[in-house]
């Protein structure tokens, strides 16, 4: 059984390394039944390469690898 692996890979400089950066924030909104404001903590999650500092989301390599998985079919 043959194995292949493929990486995502940076658009910019093809690059396969990234570090994990988290943002956290609060998100603030009225509501219509109370007079105080509701929040959400949320924390953010992107990925940034390594050699030429470019961000991508989780979404975009998700996308990306969906992409290379979907060539690997039609080839294979």
């Amino acid at each position: 059984m043959d194995v292949m692996r493929d990486y995502f890979i940076c658009d910019s400089c093809e690059n396969k390394d990234f570090t994990r950066i988290f943002n956290f924030s609060i998100r603030f909104y009225t509501v219509n039944f109370s007079d105080e404001l509701i929040y959400d903590r949320l924390a953010d999650e992107i990925y940034q390469c390594t050699r030429c500092k470019k961000t991508f989301t989780k979404e975009q390599i998700d996308n990306a690898l969906t992409e290379s998985k979907k060539k690997r079919r039609i080839k294979g």
